[in-house]
């Protein structure tokens, strides 16, 4: 889902319109497949009566939990927005409690990005900007293809003063 466009100022382009990476769901998937992998294990192994009844019926609210979070989770990404306009950078999150950061590009100090090996493989990381606003610096986690992020967000600051 991206961006609404009603939300942009007149005249504002985006430049660039994402959601986290899908290491947003790691644990979350990670705890689906073990849940769905022992419910498989404990419906084949066991036949059904006195503490293996009580197994199978925890597997299964296991399996059920675990797709509650993970669509819980769902919900949280496709509601998180990281967006580049050829004005501002906006970060805004939530469904029912929503979280919202703007930074105009002509307060933006630096733009920073860290990777460890794990997520340079995967092609994740985080990105921290420092502005000269209040709160001056902001982390944004599991940013896909930070160093890109970075390069675009340089490319809009250097646009708009005209370099």
């Amino acid at each position: 889902m991206p961006y609404p466009r009603q939300l942009l100022n007149p005249g504002e382009e985006i430049a660039l319109d994402m959601h986290p990476h899908w290491w947003f769901f790691a644990r979350q998937g990670a705890a689906l497949v073990a849940s769905v992998v022992v419910a498989i294990l404990v419906a084949v192994y066991t036949d059904g009566d006195g503490f293996a009844a009580v197994l199978r019926w925890l597997s299964i609210a296991a399996v059920v939990v675990s797709v509650v979070w993970f669509g819980l989770r769902w919900i949280a990404w496709v509601t998180t927005h990281f967006v580049v306009t050829s004005d501002r950078v906006i970060f805004r999150e939530g469904v029912l409690r929503r979280r919202g950061i703007e930074i105009p590009l002509g307060r933006v100090n630096n733009v920073l990005f860290e990777q460890s090996i794990f997520e340079r493989v995967i092609g994740a990381g985080d990105l921290m900007m420092e502005s000269g606003g209040e709160r001056g610096q902001q982390t944004f986690s599991d940013v896909r293809n930070p160093d890109r992020v970075q390069n675009v967000i340089h490319a809009r600051i250097d646009a708009r003063r005209g370099d």
